[in-house]
């Protein structure tokens, strides 16, 4: 298997954070950091802080990304952002299906499948999560979920538009607790998601999907993580609110 075939992403997921001075700030301060990555470098930020960060990011190499999208184009979703919304911006990138969504907010397996279609339908790149929560990891079926979530998120989904999505493994149990998988941990469920996608649509398919590792990925760990073979980028949360620390990562991926 290539892994040069594969494009290295690091994605920031800023979470609840940052007020519009703030996403100015810490923008300013990233760009010059990452301006020569040999990577793809996104920024999902929250919805008040998108026309910021398009604005600023204008002529440069950092795509900007929204944290989530409905799967209706319109409607009575009181609170909810559709995929259009977010074109119609600019905005290029989305993710779906993070584990604090499915936690807190009741999404499911099937809805996010149905935001998937939504966002490749309106010609957004997608950022797909999926991951085990602890207690299923010491069951040992952690295969068995992360297969199954991949599966379903891609119900519907051609071996073309596949090249507009990129899947986040994102163990639950190391998402903001400081607990990371080993990095040969990482490379074994990345692996596993490959070799469903494999199944699904063909191994050229497989082999050229960006499979990122998402969950406490690091200034300290990132090069341990990205040189396995199976992980091809990251999806940062709280390093990718420090441009210093989310510049080490980028750099690492551009080895």
């Amino acid at each position: 298997m290539n892994k040069a075939l594969r494009k290295a992403v690091i994605a920031g997921n800023w979470k609840m954070n940052k007020t519009r001075p703030e996403a100015k700030a810490l923008i300013e301060d990233l760009k010059p950091l990452v301006a020569n990555a040999a990577c793809d470098v996104v920024i999902c930020v929250p919805y008040t802080n998108l026309e910021t960060a398009l604005d600023l990011t204008k002529g440069t190499n950092i795509k900007v990304g929204a944290e989530n999208c409905h799967w209706a184009a319109s409607g009575a979703f009181t609170a909810e952002i559709s995929a259009g919304m977010l074109t119609e911006m600019g905005v290029e990138y989305v993710i779906i299906g993070h584990s604090e969504r499915r936690q807190y907010f009741g999404e499911t397996d099937v809805t996010v499948n149905k935001r998937v279609r939504a966002a490749l339908d309106a010609g957004m790149k997608v950022i797909l999560c999926v991951g085990e929560l602890l207690e299923q990891r010491e069951q040992g079926i952690t295969e068995e979920i992360c297969g199954l979530q991949t599966k379903i998120a891609l119900q519907g989904v051609t071996k073309e538009e596949l090249k507009n999505i990129i899947i986040a493994y994102e163990p639950v149990w190391a998402i903001g607790t400081g607990k990371t998988a080993t990095s040969d941990q990482a490379n074994e469920v990345n692996g596993t998601i490959r070799s469903v996608v494999e199944k699904l649509y063909d191994k050229a398919a497989a082999d050229a999907l960006t499979v990122q590792y998402g969950g406490s990925m690091n200034a300290a760990n990132a090069e341990e993580l990205l040189g396995k073979e199976h992980v091809d980028g990251g999806l940062i949360g709280g390093a990718s609110l420090k441009a210093p620390d989310f510049a080490a990562i980028v750099a690492a991926a551009s080895k």
